[in-house]
C-alpha cells in the first residue's frame, strides 16, 4: 500500500513563518533607518531617543514637588510622571504620523515595504522611548522613596499596551488623512497639545463632576489612564475602567486605518 503524506499544511506553515521573518527584517531595517535619520550618530546619537523624553517628563514631575497628595496616598510627582510619560507615546505617534509618507516615499519602490511597515517601525520607536523613560524615572523615584512599585503590574502593562494600540491605530488614519492635505497636516501638532488636558493624563474621572465625567468617559484615553493608574497605585480605583469598550474602539480604528492607508497607497504614483 502506498503511503501518501500530506505536506501542504506544513508547507503553508513554513511559508507563513518565512513571511513573518521577512516582514520582521523589513520593520527592523526601517527602525534602524528611522533612528539614524532622526538622531544621527554625532554627539550622544541614539541616546537622544531616551534623554529627550526623560528631560521633558522630569521637568513636568518637578513642577509637582511639594504639592499635596492626590486622594489618599497617590504622590503628585508619581501621578504626573506616569501621566506625562505615557502621553509622550500618544503624542509622538500622532504628531510624527503626518510626515511619514513624505520622508519615506522612495522606500515604496521596494515591493516588500508598505506604509504599514513604516508606521509600525515609528510606533515601535516611540513605544520603546516611552517605556524606557517610564522605567528609569519611575525607578528613580521608587529608589528615593517617593512612591512604591506598581501595585497591580498586569493591569499596568495592559493599559500601556492598549495606549500603544490606540495611538498606532489613530496614527494610521492621520497618516492617510494628511497625505496631500496641508490644512489637516498643520492642525495635527496643535491638536495633540489641546488633547493633553482632555486625555486623562493629569486627572482621575472621580474628580470630575457630572455631566462632564460621563462625556470624558467616552474618550478611550481617559479609560486607559484609569486602568494604568489602577495598575500603578494601590489607592486608585477601577470604577470607570471598561476594557472591552477600549478594545472595540481600537479594533474599529485599526480597521479604518488599514482601509485608509490602502486607499492612499493606490493614489501614490512613484516616478
Amino acid at each position: 500500500m502506498t503511503m501518501i503524506s500530506d505536506t501542504s499544511g506544513s508547507t503553508g506553515d513554513r511559508g507563513f513563518l518565512r513571511g513573518l521573518e521577512v516582514q520582521g527584517s523589513v520593520i527592523g531595517a526601517l527602525l534602524m533607518r528611522e533612528l539614524h535619520t532622526r538622531y544621527g550618530r554625532e554627539n550622544i546619537g541614539y541616546l537622544w531617543i531616551f534623554l529627550e523624553p526623560m528631560t521633558l517628563a522630569a521637568a513636568v514631575a518637578l513642577l509637582h514637588v511639594g504639592s499635596g497628595s492626590h486622594g489618599d496616598t497617590i504622590n503628585p510627582v508619581a501621578f504626573s510622571l506616569l501621566g506625562y510619560t505615557i502621553f509622550l507615546m500618544f503624542r509622538g505617534m500622532i504628531s510624527r504620523a503626518e510626515g511619514t509618507l513624505e520622508s519615506n516615499m522612495p522606500l515604496l519602490y521596494h515591493r516588500r515595504v508598505t506604509i504599514f511597515d513604516m508606521m509600525f517601525a515609528r510606533a515601535l520607536l516611540e513605544g520603546a522611548s516611552t517605556l524606557v523613560t517610564y522605567v528609569v524615572l519611575m525607578g528613580f523615584i521608587i529608589i528615593i522613596g517617593i512612591t512604591t512599585f506598581p501595585d497591580r503590574p498586569l493591569e499596568l502593562v495592559t493599559g500601556i499596551i492598549l495606549m500603544f494600540w490606540f495611538s498606532f491605530a489613530l496614527s494610521l488614519i492621520i497618516c492617510a488623512w494628511t497625505h496631500d492635505n496641508r490644512l489637516v497636516a498643520r492642525l495635527v501638532h496643535p491638536a495633540t497639545y489641546l488633547l493633553m488636558p482632555l486625555s486623562g493624563a493629569f486627572y482621575q474621572l472621580v474628580w470630575i463632576p457630572e455631566p462632564y465625567r460621563t462625556w470624558l468617559s467616552y474618550f478611550p484615553t481617559t479609560i486607559i489612564y484609569e486602568l494604568i493608574r489602577y495598575g500603578q497605585f494601590h489607592a486608585a480605583k477601577d470604577t470607570y475602567v471598561d476594557v472591552p469598550y477600549v478594545i472595540g474602539c481600537c479594533l474599529l480604528l485599526t480597521y479604518g486605518g488599514l482601509v485608509f492607508i490602502r486607499a492612499t497607497r493606490r493614489h501614490i504614483h512613484l516616478h
